[in-house]
Protein backbone atom coordinates (compact mmCIF):
# COMPACT_ATOMS: atom_id res chain seq x y z
CA UNK A 1 0.00 0.00 0.00
CA UNK A 2 1.56 3.28 -1.08
CA UNK A 3 0.74 6.67 0.35
CA UNK A 4 2.14 9.62 -1.50
CA UNK A 5 2.67 12.90 0.25
CA UNK A 6 2.41 15.51 -2.45
CA UNK A 7 4.88 18.31 -2.13
CA UNK A 8 5.45 21.17 -4.44
CA UNK A 9 8.91 22.67 -4.53
CA UNK A 10 7.67 24.98 -1.79
CA UNK A 11 7.00 22.12 0.63
CA UNK A 12 10.23 20.30 -0.19
CA UNK A 13 12.29 22.73 1.90
CA UNK A 14 12.76 22.51 5.67
CA UNK A 15 10.68 24.69 7.96
CA UNK A 16 11.89 28.26 8.13
CA UNK A 17 13.48 28.19 4.67
CA UNK A 18 13.41 31.03 2.17
CA UNK A 19 10.78 29.20 0.09
CA UNK A 20 8.46 28.83 3.05
CA UNK A 21 8.74 32.49 4.00
CA UNK A 22 8.23 33.53 0.36
CA UNK A 23 4.91 31.65 0.13
CA UNK A 24 3.86 31.83 3.77
CA UNK A 25 2.68 28.19 3.80
CA UNK A 26 4.02 25.43 6.01
CA UNK A 27 3.33 21.69 6.27
CA UNK A 28 2.26 20.22 9.64
CA UNK A 29 3.63 16.94 10.98
CA UNK A 30 1.32 14.15 9.80
CA UNK A 31 1.02 10.43 10.60
CA UNK A 32 -0.97 8.01 8.42
CA UNK A 33 -1.52 4.46 9.61
CA UNK A 34 -3.82 1.47 9.18
CA UNK A 35 -5.91 -0.02 11.99
CA UNK A 36 -8.39 -2.91 11.96
CA UNK A 37 -11.18 -0.34 11.48
CA UNK A 38 -9.58 1.59 8.61
CA UNK A 39 -7.11 4.34 7.84
CA UNK A 40 -6.13 7.02 10.37
CA UNK A 41 -4.62 10.39 9.48
CA UNK A 42 -3.32 12.33 12.47
CA UNK A 43 -2.07 15.91 12.08
CA UNK A 44 -0.24 17.91 14.74
CA UNK A 45 -1.92 21.34 14.89
CA UNK A 46 -1.53 22.88 18.35
CA UNK A 47 -3.02 26.29 18.98
CA UNK A 48 -5.81 25.98 16.42
CA UNK A 49 -9.59 26.04 16.51
CA UNK A 50 -11.57 23.49 14.52
CA UNK A 51 -13.40 26.23 12.59
CA UNK A 52 -10.06 27.44 11.15
CA UNK A 53 -9.40 24.04 9.54
CA UNK A 54 -10.68 22.79 6.19
CA UNK A 55 -10.57 19.24 4.83
CA UNK A 56 -11.38 18.58 1.19
CA UNK A 57 -11.43 15.36 -0.81
CA UNK A 58 -10.87 15.01 -4.55
CA UNK A 59 -10.87 11.38 -5.62
CA UNK A 60 -8.26 9.69 -3.40
CA UNK A 61 -6.55 13.00 -2.56
CA UNK A 62 -7.03 14.52 0.87
CA UNK A 63 -6.19 18.21 1.38
CA UNK A 64 -5.98 19.80 4.82
CA UNK A 65 -5.63 23.58 4.97
CA UNK A 66 -5.93 26.33 7.54
CA UNK A 67 -4.10 29.07 9.36
CA UNK A 68 -2.45 29.07 12.78
CA UNK A 69 -2.44 32.53 14.37
CA UNK A 70 0.23 33.75 16.75
CA UNK A 71 -1.71 35.47 19.52
CA UNK A 72 1.26 35.57 21.90
CA UNK A 73 3.70 37.67 19.87
CA UNK A 74 3.88 41.40 20.43
CA UNK A 75 4.39 43.71 17.48
CA UNK A 76 7.96 44.56 18.46
CA UNK A 77 9.98 41.48 19.28
CA UNK A 78 13.32 39.96 18.29
CA UNK A 79 13.37 36.18 18.21
CA UNK A 80 16.27 34.28 19.74
CA UNK A 81 14.77 30.96 18.59
CA UNK A 82 11.78 30.53 16.29
CA UNK A 83 10.81 26.91 15.67
CA UNK A 84 7.01 27.11 15.59
CA UNK A 85 5.33 27.73 12.24
CA UNK A 86 2.44 30.19 12.04
CA UNK A 87 0.19 31.40 9.26
CA UNK A 88 -1.27 29.47 6.33
CA UNK A 89 -0.56 25.74 6.04
CA UNK A 90 -1.44 22.93 3.66
CA UNK A 91 -0.87 19.21 3.50
CA UNK A 92 -1.84 17.00 0.55
CA UNK A 93 -2.06 13.23 0.74
CA UNK A 94 -2.78 10.76 -2.06
CA UNK A 95 -4.35 7.87 -0.18
CA UNK A 96 -4.52 4.26 -1.30
CA UNK A 97 -7.65 2.85 -2.88
CA UNK A 98 -9.84 0.60 -0.78
CA UNK A 99 -10.97 3.32 1.66
CA UNK A 100 -14.23 5.28 1.64
CA UNK A 101 -13.13 8.91 1.88
CA UNK A 102 -16.76 9.99 1.57
CA UNK A 103 -17.42 8.37 4.96
CA UNK A 104 -14.42 9.99 6.68
CA UNK A 105 -14.92 11.47 10.15
CA UNK A 106 -12.70 14.18 11.64
CA UNK A 107 -12.16 15.28 15.25
CA UNK A 108 -9.88 18.03 16.57
CA UNK A 109 -8.81 17.52 20.20
CA UNK A 110 -5.82 18.60 22.29
CA UNK A 111 -3.87 19.98 19.34
CA UNK A 112 -4.35 16.98 17.05
CA UNK A 113 -6.64 16.60 14.06
CA UNK A 114 -7.64 12.95 13.62
CA UNK A 115 -9.37 11.74 10.48
CA UNK A 116 -10.74 8.19 10.46
CA UNK A 117 -11.48 6.66 7.06
CA UNK A 118 -13.32 3.32 6.98
CA UNK A 119 -12.56 0.64 4.41
CA UNK A 120 -14.66 0.81 1.26
CA UNK A 121 -17.47 -1.69 1.12
CA UNK A 122 -17.18 -4.03 -1.83
CA UNK A 123 -19.74 -3.18 -4.47
CA UNK A 124 -21.89 -6.17 -5.42
CA UNK A 125 -21.29 -7.18 -9.00
CA UNK A 126 -24.37 -6.68 -11.12
CA UNK A 127 -25.06 -8.60 -14.28
CA UNK A 128 -25.84 -6.35 -17.23
CA UNK A 129 -27.20 -7.49 -20.59
CA UNK A 130 -25.52 -6.06 -23.67
CA UNK A 131 -27.94 -5.41 -26.54
CA UNK A 132 -27.12 -7.03 -29.88
CA UNK A 133 -28.16 -5.33 -33.10
CA UNK A 134 -28.56 -6.91 -36.56
CA UNK A 135 -25.88 -6.36 -39.19
CA UNK A 136 -23.16 -3.81 -39.48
Amino acid sequence: MAITRLKSSVHAFPSGSAAESATGRWTPNTDVYVTPTGLVIKVELAGMKSDSLEITIEGQRLRITGARPDFCRSGQCSFLIMAISYGQFETLLDLPTGYDLGAARAVYLNGFLRIDVPPARPQPSKATKVPISEGF
